[in-house]
């Protein structure tokens, strides 16, 4: 198994304005579950965050052309899930079922 900094490292490609931790937190969200235990005790070994900071960090990262350019796939996929969760919680809000 290729290590979250490997990974990142072979990620340079059209991600110049992505610093170094952008391009682990995109390799990680690439390869989480690759890694034993839970995804929040990962966050926290990896990069020494809650989970909840780490969420805010990636959610303004897939927002950066910089990340859409170094990983379309990835970001796309990542902004589709976050969408569908934010429908999720607005239905409940509203009393709806989705």
């Amino acid at each position: 198994m290729q290590s979250v900094h490997a990974a990142a490292a072979d990620d340079d490609s059209g991600s110049d304005a992505l610093t170094r931790r952008d391009r682990e937190i995109l390799a990680f969200e690439r390869q989480w579950w690759k890694y034993a235990g839970a995804k929040e005790q990962a966050i926290r070994e990896l990069f020494d965050m809650s989970a909840t900071r780490y969420y805010q960090v990636l959610n303004a990262l897939i927002d950066t052309p910089a990340a859409l350019a170094a990983d379309p796939m990835l970001v796309k996929r990542l902004r589709r899930l976050r969408a569908s969760r934010q429908r999720q919680r607005s239905a409940r809000r509203l009393g709806i079922e989705v």
